[in-house]
């Protein structure tokens, strides 16, 4: 086996016990174990629902499944980013470690929110069945826009891990980022009603781009408008590419700070 295999045998298999590690750590101790990862989106589905329906009525049908389809993709994102933005932090010991490739500590938290994503996405697709919806030949465009959505967590949460090693309060940053990004994306209220004047807003922010192309696809039946998944692609592809530089360039003095 040449250097350059075992090198890159040894990352995948480093990466594969990081994600494992931290899946298991998670629900370490809890009796209901991986359940909370069904539960918590469905705690928010009802309480929107109840919201929405009850005390300030929508006209949207199948509310439930509607908000669903904005909580699932929004939950992955936030948990991942804002986990991963601590995870350099958080593994100094490993970060120290000669041979060590450091991308692959933020890009394991992701991961390992990913399997979680996994479980959330089986749950909305059976409550879209139940809601009376079909499956049709564009669920085919599911794994390419929630795979866009991995990709720009991962630029990113290269971004942030990176800075948090020099400036300790960007975790906070983050959190408050993800409130604010709560709002901004359609969870629980339709593009439609947006004015045109903030179209391009929606359609370049990548969370609300997903949550739009997931209702084209679940709600609808129709395929993503080819402008939205070429600004998705673009923007996470384009994160992705400046996560790694950007990491790159400040993870040479990550020992001096740690």
């Amino acid at each position: 086996m040449s250097t350059r295999n075992y090198r890159n045998w040894n990352y995948g298999f480093l990466l594969h016990n990081l994600v494992s590690r931290d899946f298991k750590i998670r629900y370490r101790n809890m009796s209901l174990g991986v359940f909370w990862s069904l539960l918590n989106p469905l705690v928010m589905m009802g309480v929107l629902t109840f919201v929405f329906t009850k005390i300030f009525a929508t006209s949207v049908p199948n509310f439930h499944v509607f908000v669903l389809t904005g909580l699932v993709p929004y939950s992955f994102f936030a948990l991942a980013w804002g986990s991963a933005t601590n995870s350099v932090l958080e593994n100094a010991g490993l970060v120290k470690r000669v041979g060590v490739p450091r991308e692959i500590i933020p890009i394991s938290v992701v991961l390992a929110n990913g399997v979680h994503f996994l479980i959330q996405t089986g749950l909305l697709l059976l409550i879209v069945l139940a809601g009376g919806y079909r499956v049709n030949r564009y669920w085919l465009w599911l794994p390419v826009v929630l795979g866009l959505e991995l990709l720009f967590a991962c630029g990113l949460s290269l971004i942030s891990s990176a800075l948090d090693v020099y400036f300790r309060d960007v975790r906070y940053v983050v959190e408050s980022t993800n409130t604010v990004l709560f709002w901004l994306v359609p969870i629980f209220y339709s593009f439609a009603i947006i004015p045109p004047a903030y179209h391009a807003l929606y359609q370049y922010n990548p969370i609300a781009a997903v949550v739009m192309a997931c209702r084209n696809v679940l709600l609808e039946a129709k395929a993503p408008p080819d402008s939205l998944l070429e600004k998705l692609g673009l923007v996470s592809f384009g994160f992705l590419v400046f996560g790694f530089w950007f990491f790159g360039r400040l993870k040479r003095r990550f020992a001096d700070y740690l």
